[in-house]
């Protein structure tokens, strides 16, 4: 079970950190690195939550995976992650932390979702058109195929869908 309270304070702390040592943009990647290495791989997942696994072998695990993949700051955090038994929460801070950088630079996530691949002019122009009609500074495009879709496509964005 995910504290969310608890990931947005964590996250707080480290874009704060990360601002101050001015590597905000190294952290965000490392965030999304992170981000995708638990989406893709639930056993890595399993491991943080796992309770029979002892601290000191999660760290070692942890820093063989993101070993030369991440910043020294958030090998830093993740160790503290550790120490403080929370490395479980790590999935749903790496979340937090993203939002929380869109949040800060402006930049909203739009997620397109079609039955079928769609060309990179198609999705320039739904991004530039989203832009235009909602005044959104930045927007990063997320395309997802759904077969099950008959025809057209969703489009989602600040908990709005347009169907």
């Amino acid at each position: 079970m995910s504290n969310l309270r608890l990931a947005d304070r964590y996250a707080k702390s480290l874009i704060d950190l990360s601002t101050e040592r001015g590597q905000l943009d190294k952290v965000r990647e490392d965030m999304l690195y992170i981000q995708s290495l638990c989406k893709a791989s639930t056993e890595f997942v399993n491991i943080l939550r796992s309770p029979i696994i002892k601290a000191d072998q999660k760290e070692n695990i942890i820093l063989a995976v993101t070993k030369d993949k991440v910043s020294a700051l958030t090998n830093a955090f993740n160790t503290l992650l550790v120490k403080k038994g929370r490395e479980s929460d790590l999935p749903t801070i790496a979340t937090a932390f993203i939002n929380q950088f869109n949040a800060l630079k402006g930049i909203h996530v739009v997620k397109l979702t079609t039955a079928v691949e769609v060309s990179e002019e198609m999705k320039n122009s739904i991004q530039q058109n989203v832009q235009k009609a909602n005044n959104f500074g930045t927007v990063e495009l997320e395309t997802t195929v759904d077969a099950s879709l008959i025809g057209g496509f969703k489009l989602s964005f600040n908990n709005k869908m347009v169907d």
